[in-house]
C-alpha cells in the first residue's frame, strides 16, 4: 500500500510517470540480479514475522525522482510493506529530509534496499542536473532536452527524470523520428547543396507525412539546402556562439532549431541566449552523479525525522 502526501505539482495521476508495467520490468529485473537465489543473509539472521519502521532520508540536496521505483522495490519483494511518500517527484529537498516511510516485514525492507536506492539515487541525481540547467537557462526560449546516451534498460527511467527536473525529452528511439546526420550523409556520398536537398526530399518521400525529420549540420552554409527540403528540425552541432546565433536569423523560423555539442552547466545559458529553441545535452544521463541518499530504520518510539 503506497500514498504520496499532497504537492502543488501533483494532482492525480502523473502524466509524466512511465507506465507502472514498465517499472515493475525494470525493478524486477534488478532484484533479480541482487537476489538471485534470495537474500540469503536474511534468511538465515531475520524473522520472517519481523516487523520495523524505516525512512529513507536525502544527505545532501537535490530534486525528487524515483518514488515509483522504491514503491515497486518494496511491493515487489513483499506486499505487506508499506510506504508513504511525504514529497511528489519533480519537488525539491534539502539534505536531511524524509523522502520515504516505510513499515512492515523488515526482512523485505533489507532485501529491497539497494535496488530502491540505486535506481532512486541515479534517477534523483539526473533530475537535479536537469534542474540546474533548466534554470541557468533562465527565461530564454530554449527547451533543455536529453540525448539517447543513456544506460542500457533504464532509458524510459532516465527520460522521466529529466522531465521530473523540469526538462523535456528527445525521440525516444531510433524507431520514432527520422535524424539524419553526418555519417549518414557520408555513407551517401553526398556533395553540394543540390544533392543534399535531393537526398533529404527523397527521405521525405519516403516517410508518412506524420514523421518528424531533423538534420544534423556542422556549417552554416548547409542551412539554405536542408531547409529547401522541408524539415522539422536542424541540429547546429558544436557551433560557435556567434554561428549558432547566426543560424537561428538564417533558419528565420521555417524549422525548429536545435543546438548540440559542448553543452554543459557553464555553457547553457550563453548558448540558450542565441535564440535557439533546443538544446540537447547527453550530459544529463551520460555524465550524472547519483545523489547520496540513505535508509535508516527508526528506533521504537524515535521520530521519523523532518519531512
Amino acid at each position: 500500500m503506497t500514498s504520496t502526501a499532497s504537492s502543488p505539482l501533483r494532482t492525480g495521476a502523473d502524466p509524466a510517470r512511465p507506465p507502472q508495467h514498465l517499472i515493475d520490468a525494470i525493478v524486477t529485473a534488478a532484484l533479480a540480479e541482487d537476489a538471485p537465489w534470495g537474500d540469503i543473509t536474511c534468511q538465515a539472521l531475520i524473522d520472517p514475522d519481523l516487523t520495523t519502521t524505516a525512512v529513507v532520508t536525502a544527505r545532501e540536496p537535490g530534486v525528487l525522482c524515483g518514488t515509483s521505483a522504491i514503491e515497486a522495490a518494496l511491493r515487489l519483494t513483499d506486499p505487506r510493506i508499506e510506504v508513504v511518500f511525504p514529497r511528489a517527484d519533480g519537488t525539491r529537498f534539502d539534505a536531511g529530509d524524509v523522502l520515504a516511510e516505510i513499515s512492515g516485514p523488515a526482512a523485505g525492507i533489507l532485501t529491497a534496499e539497494r535496488t530502491a536506492l540505486n535506481i532512486t539515487q541515479r534517477l534523483s541525481g539526473i533530475a537535479t542536473m536537469t534542474r540546474d540547467f533548466v534554470e541557468a537557462a533562465g527565461a530564454t526560449r530554449a527547451r533543455i532536452v536529453d540525448t539517447r546516451k543513456t544506460t542500457p534498460g533504464l532509458r524510459v527511467l532516465e527520460r522521466w527524470a529529466v522531465r521530473c527536473g523540469g526538462g523535456s525529452n528527445h525521440r525516444s528511439s531510433l524507431s520514432d523520428a527520422v535524424m539524419v546526420k553526418d555519417n549518414h550523409l557520408a555513407l551517401l556520398a553526398v556533395e553540394g547543396p543540390a544533392a543534399l536537398t535531393a537526398a533529404l526530399l527523397a527521405v521525405r518521400s519516403r516517410l508518412p507525412h506524420t514523421v518528424h525529420v531533423e538534420v544534423e549540420v556542422d556549417r552554416l552554409n548547409q542551412i539554405e539546402p536542408v531547409l529547401a527540403a522541408g524539415v522539422d528540425t536542424i541540429m547546429l552541432d558544436n557551433f560557435s556562439l556567434d554561428d549558432l546565433a547566426e543560424g537561428v536569423r538564417r533558419v528565420g523560423g521555417r524549422a525548429l532549431v536545435e543546438a548540440s555539442g559542448n553543452v554543459r552547466l557553464d555553457t547553457v545559458a550563453a548558448i540558450a541566449a542565441t535564440g535557439v529553441d533546443i538544446i540537447s545535452a547527453g550530459a544529463l544521463t551520460h555524465s550524472v552523479r547519483s545523489l547520496d541518499l540513505g535508509l535508516d530504520f527508526v528506533p521504537p518510539g524515535a521520530a521519523a525525522g523532518r519531512a
